[in-house]
C-alpha cells in the first residue's frame, strides 16, 4: 500500500546546528537562495539521501502531561544496510570517517500541496544489528532534537542579560550567548519582564525554561524543522480563539481511537513560587484542597523581575491546574485510511484547536474542545500512525463569544 505522503529521510555530516548543506554557486540543488545554508567549508561534506534504504520511523515530539513541560524530540529511523556503510568501524565505508555523533537527520512528509518537516535533530547513537542467519544488517539512528545541544551547553554570564528585559528578549539573549543560529529561532516579544541575569553556571536549557515559566504560561520548545520557537502569554491564550478541527466518528476526520483519562495527575492545586531574592508567594484554592487533598508545586529562583509577576504567575497557575474533569489524553490517527486529510494532519501544530467526539457502545458521549500539544509519528511500508497528545489549554482564560471558553463562573479572567 502506498504512503499518503512521499517520505523523505537526509543524513547530513557537516557540523554545526544548522541543517542543510553550504550554499554552492552555480549548483541548481545547492544554490538556491533562501533554501540552501550559506555556511564556511568550500567543499560541501556528504550529504546522503537514506529514503530507499530506511524501513521505518519513530517519532516522539511534544509536551509530556505528567511533567507539564515541553520535552526533548526523540526519533529512531532504522536503516537497513546490506553493505556495512553505517557500521562505523567499517573504514572502506564511503562515509568513513564522517560517522560521528552528532551529525544531522531530517525526515520530511511531501504531498502535492504540502511540505513538512516531521522531524530535524541529532544523532545521539548508532545502534548496530547484525542479525542470525545473514538476514541483512541494520543500523538504528537514535536522535534528539536541539534540546540535546541546549542541554550540552552552558552559561553563566548571559550577556545583554539586563533588568527589564522581556522574556523574548531574555530568552534571544540566551540563545545568542551560546552562538544559536538566529536562521533557526521564532521568538514572539514576551509580556512579562526579568531581572537581570543573576551570573550563575547552569545549562542554556535551564536557564531558556527558568525564562520560559516566569512568562506564565509561555511556550519554548523546537519544532519540526529544528527551529528554536518561543510563545508568549499572548499567543497561548489567543490561541483559544481560532477555529477547530473536527474529529468524530460520523463525518468529519476519523480517528482510530481514543484514550481516557480521569483521575488527579494533573492537578496543582496549591503553589510556592519565588524569584531569585524575593519573597514567597503561595497561592492555594481551597475548595479543591477540600475536594482533592493538597497537590503542591514549588519553584523558586525564578528570573521576574518583580514579586508581583511571579504572583500573577502562581495565580494563573492554580487557577488552570486546581479542577479536573475526564480527559481525552490522546487520539490516534491512521494516515492510511483514504477518508482521513493528509494534509489537514500534517499541518497541525502546537496549539491548535481539536474538537473531539466520542460515542461509546453503551450510548454516552463526550465532546471535548482541546489542543494539539504533542505528535507520535510511527511510518513503516505499510503504516503510517499518527498519535496526537490533546491538552486542556495549559493557561485558562475568559474569551469574549467564544462557546468553549466565554462562560462566565467557568472560564478565568487571566492576566
Amino acid at each position: 500500500m502506498a504512503l499518503p505522503a512521499q517520505i523523505s529521510v537526509s543524513f547530513d555530516f557537516s557540523s554545526g546546528a544548522t541543517f542543510g548543506i553550504p550554499f554552492t554557486i552555480g549548483d541548481s540543488k545547492n544554490g538556491i537562495l533562501g533554501t540552501s545554508t550559506l555556511g564556511g567549508a568550500i567543499t560541501p561534506l556528504p550529504t546522503v539521501d537514506l529514503t530507499s534504504a530506511t524501513y521505518s520511523i519513530q517519532i516522539i515530539r511534544g509536551r509530556n502531561i505528567l511533567k507539564d513541560q515541553y520535552d526533548a524530540g526523540t526519533c529512531t529511523v532504522r536503516v537497513l544496510d546490506p553493505q556495512g556503510n553505517f557500521n562505523p568501524q567499517n573504514s572502506s565505508s564511503p562515509y568513513y570517517p564522517y560517522l560521528t555523533p552528532l551529525r544531522k537527520v531530517r525526515v520530511a512528509a511531501t504531498t502535492a500541496t504540502t511540505q513538512k518537516f516531521l522531524f530535524s535533530g541529532y544523532v545521539t547513537d548508532y545502534q548496530y544489528h547484525f542479525p542470525e542467519n545473514q538476514q541483512t544488517a541494520y543500523v538504528d539512528l537514535k536522535c534528539v532534537d536541539g534540546y540535546r545541544l541546549l542541554q550540552m551547553s552552558n552559561v553563566a554570564t548571559v550577556t545583554g542579560g539586563t533588568a527589564g528585559q522581556t522574556t523574548g528578549a531574555r530568552i534571544n539573549a540566551i540563545l545568542d550567548t551560546i552562538g544559536w543560529p538566529s536562521s533557526m529561532r521564532t521568538i514572539s516579544t514576551g509580556q512579562n519582564t526579568c531581572m537581570a541575569d543573576p551570573g550563575t553556571t547552569r545549562t542554556s536549557l535551564a536557564a531558556l525554561k527558568n525564562v520560559e515559566f516566569s512568562e506564565g504560561m509561555g511556550a519554548f520548545y523546537m519544532n519540526g524543522a529544528g527551529t528554536a520557537v518561543y510563545k508568549d502569554r499572548t499567543f497561548v491564550i489567543s490561541s483559544l480563539a481560532a477555529s477547530t478541527t473536527a474529529f468524530n466518528q460520523t463525518g468529519d476526520i476519523p480517528y482510530s481511537s481514543v484514550k481516557y483519562a480521569f483521575d488527579d495527575k494533573l492537578i496543582i492545586n496549591s503553589v510556592t513560587f519565588s524569584k531569585i531574592g524575593g519573597t514567597v508567594q503561595n497561592i492555594y484554592k481551597q475548595s479543591s484542597i477540600d475536594a482533592y487533598f493538597p497537590h503542591s508545586l514549588n519553584q523558586d529562583s525564578l528570573v521576574c523581575e518583580t514579586d508581583t509577576i511571579v504572583n500573577n504567575v502562581a495565580r494563573e497557575y492554580v487557577a488552570t491546574r486546581a479542577d479536573t474533569t475526564i480527559r481525552i489524553d490522546q487520539m490516534l490517527i491512521d494516515l492510511l485510511n483514504t477518508s482521513v486529510p493528509t494534509d489537514t494532519i500534517l499541518n497541525l501544530d502546537y496549539f491548535n484547536n481539536l474538537l473531539i467526539t466520542n460515542t461509546t457502545p453503551q450510548g454516552s458521549t463526550i465532546t471535548k474542545n482541546l489542543q494539539y500539544q504533542g505528535i507520535q509519528w510511527d511510518i513503516a511500508p505499510n503504516r503510517f500512525d499518527a498519535t496526537i497528545t490533546t491538552l486542556e489549554p495549559i493557561a485558562d482564560s475568559f474569551i469574549i463569544g467564544s462557546t468553549y471558553y466565554g462562560v462566565l463562573g467557568t472560564n478565568t479572567l487571566s492576566y
